[in-house]
């Protein structure tokens, strides 16, 4: 199944959680922290303005950013979690 949003939203894929800190000590399941950023799995088409012209998209797909914390809703489509923000919840494009 594919998701495909609608006007400015974006479907983001989380990034694995880090099992080690940078000085090598393995985290337990309850001590990883969630990632800081996502890679962009589906971008939809763009907000449409009050003179019905379609603004672009600033992000693409695989691109990798950083949202707002508690931006969007997250959905789980088979094994896979997703989050889906409105571009305007993305922070940042990681490079």
């Amino acid at each position: 199944m594919n998701i495909k949003p609608l006007g400015d939203r974006v479907v983001l894929k989380a990034a694995e959680k880090e099992e080690t800190t940078a000085s090598g000590i393995i985290l337990t399941g309850n001590a990883q922290e969630k990632p800081q950023y996502s890679e962009v799995v589906a971008v939809g088409p763009g907000k449409v303005d009050d003179n019905g012209k379609t603004i672009p998209m600033n992000v693409s797909v695989g691109q990798k950013v950083i949202f707002q914390q508690y931006a969007g809703s997250t959905v789980k489509v088979g094994e896979e979690e997703y989050t889906i923000v409105s571009q305007d919840s993305i922070l940042a494009i990681v490079e």
